[in-house]
């Protein structure tokens, strides 16, 4: 299927969030937007498909709020899925690179089978990785300061910030708690979502580390924009789910 204009995945992008600001009835959003009601309709099936809002008679609503949940509790789930996401994944990874690894029970994963490669530059926010890593040989490992965020384990804020602008990277591994063809990566905080974004922008290629379980995660507070041509790793099969992301231009590569 052909990916859809540049102008529609922006109509779609002001779309939701008019309908996050609280706009809800479909004449509504077809005003506010200067379409027909059925091309509204159209991008609300896409954008509900798409698992950002769940449509209503006559309009749309956007899903309950995301629940975050602890490392350590991630740790324990889909175990099997995120070590083939992390070893298909690492096969990126090529002699002299210099990579971002995100905080994230899937990017330790890909720590984990980061065990045959040579002079690579390991830049993380994940304490957990930095621990994984350190000694290993082959890799340097560096820690992007700044405050600590609970769940995750993983560091934001300026310091954060200012310690990855230091850096150009071949690749950026980004976790996440939601991905989206049209939004990009979601997180609880717009703290931690601006520091993936970041991370993405300093980057030559992006990749998203996520199971099949990420594309369906509603409600997700905070949205991290990637660049045009990023790649998905994920061990999904469903391709009602894969789709729009296809069609978005994403390079998907299965676990």
């Amino acid at each position: 299927m052909a990916r859809p204009h540049r102008s529609t995945l922006e109509r779609r992008e002001a779309l939701l969030r008019l309908v996050n600001s609280g706009t809800a009835r479909v004449e509504e959003l077809a005003e506010r937007c200067e379409v027909s009601p059925s091309t509204v309709r159209r991008d609300l099936a896409a954008l509900e498909a798409d698992g950002h809002l769940s449509r209503t008679y006559g309009g749309a609503i956007t899903p309950a709020p995301f629940h975050d949940r602890s490392l350590t509790e991630r740790l324990a789930v889909n175990t099997e899925s995120k070590s083939g996401i992390g070893r298909a994944a690492v096969g990126l990874v090529h002699a002299g690179a210099t990579i971002f690894v995100d905080a994230g029970s899937t990017t330790l994963a890909l720590v984990d089978a980061l065990t045959d490669v040579e002079d690579v530059t390991v830049v993380t926010r994940g304490l957990e990785n930095a621990i994984t890593l350190v000694g290993r040989p082959g890799i340097s490992v560096h820690v992007a300061g700044g405050a600590l965020t609970p769940a995750s384990h993983g560091t934001t804020g300026p310091l954060a910030l200012e310690a990855l602008g230091r850096f150009a990277f071949d690749l950026a591994f980004l976790g996440c708690d939601a991905v989206s063809a049209l939004q990009g990566v979601g997180e609880p905080t717009l703290e931690e979502a601006y520091v993936k974004e970041f991370a993405a922008r300093r980057a030559h290629r992006t990749v998203v580390l996520a199971d099949a379980s990420k594309l369906r995660v509603r409600g997700v507070a905070a949205w991290a924009p990637l660049p045009e041509g990023w790649t998905l790793v994920t061990d999904a099969r469903d391709e009602d789910a894969l789709e729009p992301f296809a069609r978005a231009g994403v390079d998907i590569i299965r676990a």
